[in-house]
């Protein structure tokens, strides 16, 4: 068999697997559902709903689908990690998605899409070292961020970009903080450090990229629950391996999933979305289904 026979061989593989990513695995929308031992002992079971990295644009049509029947979930508070639109006037066709999740409780962060429209970048790139610190690079298709926040708070959301909000949901008292977009550089985590509040439930962290600085700060403060983003799962994926890179400084072993991440002596749970979309420019995945989450949590000792 010749070089060249080898050489047609694997372009035509390789234009296979492209095309499966981009119009198979792209829209295999997935619920993953995890049970978490934050609450205390005895409480009720809550259901917190997990969307992040929508990278909406207003063609979306089966990504918007599925975001609409999360609602049908009904559940108790929802938590969007950022990324939500690819283009500035997917923010309507956003709100219509979220539909009555913008009613139920519920808090969000920034990540850079919420700030900045994506530019093509070359996809391999992520794979040899992150894109730190794009934002003053790519000035070029601002998002209205007033206008997206607008929406988000229109119903029952907050904002916790650098911020703290207790909400109390079936009897218990849930205090989130959050910081806007470490990838950017954007965060500020002494504006929510230290220890939860007096009469506090259960403490939660909010973030859209889980760098490290973020983590073992919230970890160190004994917050019991972190769910980020940003990662989308590693987007393509090795079979039996796993993600290649995490487009930030955790490890790719932990690119999603739900995790018990250590620092200081202080153990939280870390939940990390694989996220719904991708960039307009790579709208591929490869072992690695776009998903949101559902996360029951439970009282100490119960599963």
């Amino acid at each position: 068999m010749s070089w060249q026979t080898n050489l047609q061989r694997l372009g035509l593989f390789g234009l296979a697997c492209g095309a499966y990513g981009t119009f198979i695995e792209n829209q295999a929308f997935k619920l993953r559902r995890f049970t978490v031992p934050v609450l205390p002992k005895g409480a009720p079971a809550l259901r917190l709903l997990h969307i992040s990295d929508l990278h909406l644009l207003c063609r979306n049509k089966a990504r918007r689908r599925f975001l609409s029947g999360l609602a049908g979930l009904e559940p108790d508070i929802v938590v969007n990690t950022g990324d939500n639109v690819a283009e500035p006037s997917a923010i309507e066709a956003l709100r219509e998605s979220l539909g009555r999740l913008l009613d139920a409780p519920g808090v969000f962060v920034h990540g850079s899409a919420d700030y900045e429209a994506p530019v093509f970048r070359n996809p391999l790139g992520y794979i040899f070292s992150p894109t730190t610190r794009e934002l003053d690079l790519v000035r070029q298709r601002p998002v209205p961020t007033a206008e997206l926040e607008a929406m988000l708070t229109s119903g029952g959301w907050r904002d916790v970009n650098e911020h703290r909000a207790v909400i109390d949901v079936l009897g218990l008292r849930l205090e989130f903080r959050g910081t806007n977009d470490a990838h950017l550089g954007l965060d500020d985590y002494a504006a929510v450090a230290g220890p939860a509040s007096d009469g506090v439930d259960a403490s939660i962290g909010v973030t859209h990229a889980p760098y490290r600085r973020i983590l073992d700060a919230m970890a160190r403060d004994k917050v019991k629950l972190i769910l980020a983003g940003h990662t989308h799962g590693g987007q393509v994926c090795v079979p039996g391996f796993g993600a290649l890179t995490t487009n930030c400084d955790l490890d790719p072993k932990r690119a999603k999933g739900l995790w018990r991440y250590s620092s200081g002596g202080h153990k939280s749970w870390l939940h990390v979305s694989a996220g719904l979309g991708t960039s307009p420019f790579a709208p591929f995945r490869f072992a690695c289904p776009p998903e949101a989450s559902l996360l029951t949590l439970v009282g100490k000792g119960q599963r």
